[in-house]
């Protein structure tokens, strides 16, 4: 079958009830967003300057290579470009706190670097997706428009972003009763959303399965390692290279869904590669974090391991700034 004349039923409904879901993710992250996590990335620069070359260049840069070496089509590549370009997904920041973590640089690399995104993300797509030998004629044949992606992130993203920045400054003991109950909400209601997606083109998906399970694994493994080896190679510590490799290894795969149906006709190869992201990358992202977790804790009897350790480089937010993020 061929991938790229694949295309998944979706109604215009459907796409607004996704944008909808979109947004109360964004809201959710804003909403747990202080002044203070913006400081935290001003006093120590280095693990956030380390983050973003990761996710703005190594994984899109190493997305693209995979794109030649894996046995994907067009529609395919190019799907996995537009994850590889996502912002980091929400759920990053609990993995990172499931795992022992440094949720302080978690919580501030997702706030910073989700602004970033805004701009970077549909430059990024269109870039990576132009240099592509095959993935370069489904641009051209959509006549994608970074600027009107560009429009439509600062609407699913950048709004709902700056309205639950303002709640949490204005009423910050609101938004803290609320935010739980929105983050959670919004997770549950992305993944049932997908689950959907894929239930109602059940026969597309297992006609492409095969390929897909192998292809997003791979890549969603790679981007794993890629946020923990920047990390070591960037001298982070224990707790910071776990933030790391989750903050760079989960996407916004919604997003990227969004878009796929927004710019690319909901192409069938791309939509099913973001749409099962979304799934795996949790699966992945919960067994990597309690295996590490565990074995943390079985090392050292804590799963944040040595405290005593934790402060040791300059670079990093020490324990002072993680502590009273990690009861979020």
């Amino acid at each position: 079958m061929d991938f790229d004349d694949l295309v998944l039923n979706f109604t215009p409904g459907t796409l607004l009830i996704l944008n909808i879901v979109l947004g109360l993710i964004m809201f959710g992250i804003a909403l747990d967003t202080a002044p203070k996590d913006f400081k935290v990335v001003a006093r120590h620069p280095k693990p956030f300057i380390i983050a973003i070359l990761a996710q703005l260049l190594v994984l899109p840069a190493v997305t693209f290579g995979l794109t030649l070496i894996l046995p994907v089509s067009a529609s395919m590549a190019l799907g996995m470009i537009v994850v590889a370009c996502c912002p980091p997904g929400n759920i990053s920041q609990v993995l990172t706190h499931r795992s022992g973590g440094n949720v302080a640089l978690s919580v501030s690399m997702t706030a910073v670097g989700n602004l970033l995104y805004i701009v970077a993300m549909p430059l990024s797509i269109a870039f990576w997706g132009s240099l592509h030998p095959t993935g370069r004629e489904l641009l051209r044949t959509v006549e994608l428009d970074p600027w009107k992606m560009l429009l439509e992130i600062v609407l699913i993203i950048g709004l709902p972003f700056a309205i639950g920045l303002l709640i949490r400054a204005r009423a910050p003991r609101f938004a803290q009763r609320v935010q739980p109950f929105v983050r959670w909400f919004s997770l549950l209601a992305l993944l049932g959303f997908i689950i959907g997606a894929l239930a109602g083109n059940w026969a597309v998906f297992l006609s492409v399965i095969g390929t897909v399970l192998i292809v997003v694994a791979v890549h969603d493994a790679v981007a794993l390692a890629i946020g923990y080896g920047t990390a070591v190679a960037g001298g982070l510590g224990t707790r910071e290279r776990k933030a790391m490799t989750f903050e760079v290894g989960i996407r916004n795969a919604g997003l990227g869904l969004g878009l796929i149906f927004t710019f690319f006709g909901g192409l069938g190869g791309m939509a099913v590669v973001a749409g099962w992201w979304g799934v795996w990358d949790i699966i992945a992202g919960l067994l990597v974090a309690g295996l590490w977790a565990r074995h943390t804790r079985r090392r050292t009897g804590s799963a944040q391991g040595d405290a005593s350790r934790l402060a040791v480089s300059s670079d990093t937010p020490g324990a002072s700034d993680a502590a009273p993020e990690a009861t979020r």
